[in-house]
């Protein structure tokens, strides 16, 4: 008989019991949609490993927290941020245009536009911050 505690097994008992009280309203609503679907389907719907998942489940990702922050808000919570190209945006498309705003394309004119207007929006990101997100 095991004696020591038994591990969670939902993803909301997970995240609870990595977080506790300090446990952010997006990683709760991470923690639900997995519930009610699966981390890999989760995982797909923000453009992130499965690994990613976990360990922000886990209260064990390193990388950039902000970032799969604006993800999670996006893709699961319909968050929208200014965009200074295209109006409102979902956080989660902003996040993404800033990942290929970091390199310019001249073959879109879409990328063009959207490099310019990044690299002059407050929301960017100067540097990668993470190479999972």
């Amino acid at each position: 008989m095991n004696a020591g505690r038994q591990k969670p097994h939902s993803p909301i008992e997970r995240a609870q019991e990595a977080w506790g009280n300090n446990m952010p309203d997006w990683v709760a609503e991470l923690a639900r949609v997995c519930h009610l679907s699966s981390q890999n389907e989760v995982a797909a719907r923000l453009g992130v490993s499965p690994a990613m998942v976990s360990y922000i489940l886990g209260n064990k990702y390193k990388g950039d927290l902000e970032t799969a922050e604006q993800r999670v808000r996006g893709a699961l919570m319909g968050q929208h941020v200014p965009c200074p190209a295209q109006g409102k945006i979902p956080a989660d498309a902003c996040v993404a245009w800033q990942k290929k705003a970091q390199k310019f394309v001249s073959s879109s004119p879409m990328r063009a536009m959207m490099f310019r207007a990044c690299n002059r929006c407050p929301r960017f990101m100067k540097e990668e911050k993470s190479n999972d997100v």
